[in-house]
């Protein structure tokens, strides 16, 4: 009986010392912007884990990174190979120990309340996927004042008319997360995910709130908007539909895309 209980008090210090949600943050020549994407997901008053994915840099990101390695809440992980963004956050989902993985991309930074006002958002609804609204800020890092608003609630219907989910808001929870691995890095493998999670669970839910700073970057997958187009038409291929829905599908996403891009700069403009 005194083993047992041993046993179970183990158990529960195990449990105490679990993060509630593990970030997950890939690395690729981003000695720039790193530590600001790491000192936003640190300024989070929940418990965390941050798990820094090197993917391979050119960069030699150690001084970044050395000043954060005495913070027992940090993993520094250098892939012996190039994975990928999305095989990176594979990778960090399989490593995760928190009951949630929150993505943040190193370019990106949070705002200090985000995870706080997702984890409310996810207990209140009952939803295994949390998302907010963002702010752009451009390539230095200056604030817009561009809004792309979110949803409160998405639905899978939703998300088939354009990807209104940023992967750098994202909160999920880890099982589902490892259930959805990303795929298919020809396409946005974000997309993909988000679809298959609603496709199951049905709806995910969102603080329509700017919590994410999305730097924007002519340089990345979504950077150009003609390349950005035909990985958005292979999502709906890889999903299995035909080429009439996808079709279709993919009208119905430049049609919000003009809307999405045109509500932002309203929005600024009226701010100014």
């Amino acid at each position: 009986m005194a083993g047992n209980g041993s046993n179970k008090g183990k158990k529960e210090k195990v449990e105490e010392r679990r993060p509630v949600v593990s970030v997950v943050i890939p690395a690729y020549n981003c000695s720039r912007t790193l530590g600001q994407a790491i000192d936003s997901a640190l300024a989070q008053e929940v418990s965390m884990e941050i798990l820094v994915l090197d993917n391979g840099s050119r960069e030699d990101l150690r001084p970044v990174m050395e000043p954060y390695l005495t913070d027992p809440r940090i993993c520094y992980r250098r892939n012996e190979k190039n994975l990928g963004a999305s095989g990176s956050r594979n990778l960090g989902v399989r490593m995760a120990r928190g009951k949630y993985v929150a993505f943040l991309d190193s370019d990106d930074w949070w705002e200090k309340d985000k995870l706080k006002k997702q984890l409310d958002c996810l207990e209140r609804t009952g939803c295994v996927l949390c998302a907010t609204a963002r702010e752009l800020v451009t390539p230095k890092g200056e604030r817009t004042g561009r809004v792309i608003p979110v949803p409160e609630e998405i639905t899978y219907r939703r998300m088939l008319s354009g990807n209104c989910i940023n992967c750098s808001s994202v909160v999920v929870e880890t099982e589902v997360a490892r259930e959805f691995p990303m795929c298919h890095e020809d396409s946005h493998e974000d997309y993909i995910m988000w679809l298959r999670i609603l496709q199951k669970y049905k709806k995910a839910c969102a603080v329509n709130e700017p919590l994410l700073l999305y730097r924007l970057s002519s340089s990345g997958k979504s950077g150009n908007k003609l390349n950005s187009a035909k990985m958005t038409f292979k999502v709906y291929r890889y999903m299995g539909f035909g080429l009439a829905k996808s079709c279709w599908c993919f009208l119905r996403y430049a049609v919000h895309g003009v809307a999405k891009y045109a509500g932002a700069h309203l929005r600024a403009g009226r701010r100014s």
